[in-house]
């Protein structure tokens, strides 16, 4: 029976056109997205869980763009997940198998959790074989790697001093040459942001590759800013207005949380924009962030505790507040309005409770703290 759910081609490309855009690609690239989702089919993926949480099956199932369900029937054949397969015991290994040998060379590994090297890697095992020897056999059969969740990406939790079992994450064992090399792609986070985990998976199935990292191996489009960049209370920060405790007015007012120990300036990750289920994350809902896609972010000091003063990013200068400024008047503004915003007949101070108004049609959309400030500074040079 043929339970593959229709979709229409609006929302087709819709899709396509809102993954296009959270991966930064130009907008031609939504209809080259269309275009490899519809011709390459459904990629034989199978889904090891080792030293985890399960978090980050969890945030999985809250991918909205696009939906497990969408991933599930239209880009991928989800052959063998721990939580998420119907098959119990023999037979979900045997099915396990039968895609390795099916697939070899063809199907996309995903790995959550840190994998154990420690007495000889007793101290994790499925179905009586050690998670070492497991990952083995299936690299082996993989045409590549994707590292969901810090435990994968780096040992995380798991790897954190005094590391008992001698947990490691994929990079690491690759490096040590205790693994087959394959393409890899991180994606740590505590968990990752659900639509980072589905809007990669979208691109590998239509590109067939993995978008463009950074130096740790994370895509750009995702970790290529830092938290406190697109920080919501970045705007305090630039005040000098800090919470003390948690209960404190500063707190209940929405002030910077960097005293309270956050790690934003250090965190690079899209939890700032993407939000980690569509709706808010740490640092919206009043606690401070703990770094969780650094490497070693378990080890670097106490939590909660502030940042070296040495550790923080440089204020910019005016003339970067006001750069920043006419790239949010370019990217917002210019459409209904002069190129040139010194014919801006609204006053620079009045601009942000004009915007936050909801009078305007034109004018619902939300910008950051920052990028108002920064608006407002380009719109003031501008005069």
């Amino acid at each position: 029976m043929n339970i593959v759910p229709q979709t229409s081609r609006r929302a087709f490309l819709k899709f396509c056109a809102l993954s296009a855009s959270l991966l930064a690609l130009p907008p031609e690239a939504a209809r080259l997205l269309a275009e490899g989702l519809v011709r390459r089919g459904r990629v034989p993926v199978i889904w090891l869980s080792f030293q985890e949480c399960t978090g980050c099956t969890e945030s999985l199932t809250r991918s909205a763009a696009p939906s497990l369900e969408r991933l599930l029937f239209e880009s991928i054949s989800l052959d063998y997940h721990h939580t998420l397969q119907a098959a119990a015991g023999a037979a979900a290994e045997r099915a396990r198998d039968k895609v390795l040998a099916a697939a070899a060379g063809e199907l996309l590994l995903i790995v959550d959790g840190a994998v154990p090297t420690a007495l000889d890697g007793a101290c994790s095992t499925i179905a009586g074989e050690a998670n070492l020897s497991l990952l083995r056999r299936c690299l082996a059969a993989a045409q590549a790697v994707l590292a969901v969740g810090s435990c994968a990406s780096d040992g995380g939790l798991p790897a954190a001093a005094p590391n008992p079992t001698g947990a490691y994450g994929l990079a690491e064992l690759m490096r040590r040459g205790m693994v087959p090399v394959r393409p890899l792609l991180n994606l740590p986070g505590c968990p990752p942001v659900p639509d980072v985990i589905g809007a990669v998976l979208a691109y590998r199935v239509a590109f067939g590759t993995f978008p463009p990292q950074d130096a740790q191996g994370r895509p750009l489009a995702f970790y290529g800013e830092t938290i406190h960049d697109r920080c919501s209370r970045r705007g305090h920060y630039e005040a000098g207005r800090f919470a003390k405790a948690f209960d404190d007015a500063g707190a209940r007012a929405g002030w910077c949380l960097l005293e309270l120990g956050c790690r934003g300036p250090l965190t690079h990750n899209a939890c700032a924009t993407l939000r980690w289920n569509g709706v808010s994350n740490p640092i919206e809902s009043g606690h401070p962030c703990l770094g969780c896609s650094e490497a070693g972010f378990w080890d670097r000091g106490r939590f909660y505790h502030p940042l070296d003063p040495a550790e923080l990013p440089p204020a910019p200068a005016p003339s970067d507040r006001v750069q920043q400024g006419a790239q949010v008047y370019e990217r917002h503004c210019i459409y209904c309005h002069d190129v040139d915003p010194a014919r801006l007949k609204t006053l620079p101070a009045e601009v942000p409770a004009l915007l936050r108004s909801d009078r305007i049609r034109a004018h619902r959309f939300r910008l950051e703290d920052d990028d108002m400030e920064a608006l407002v500074a380009y719109l003031r040079h501008a005069k």
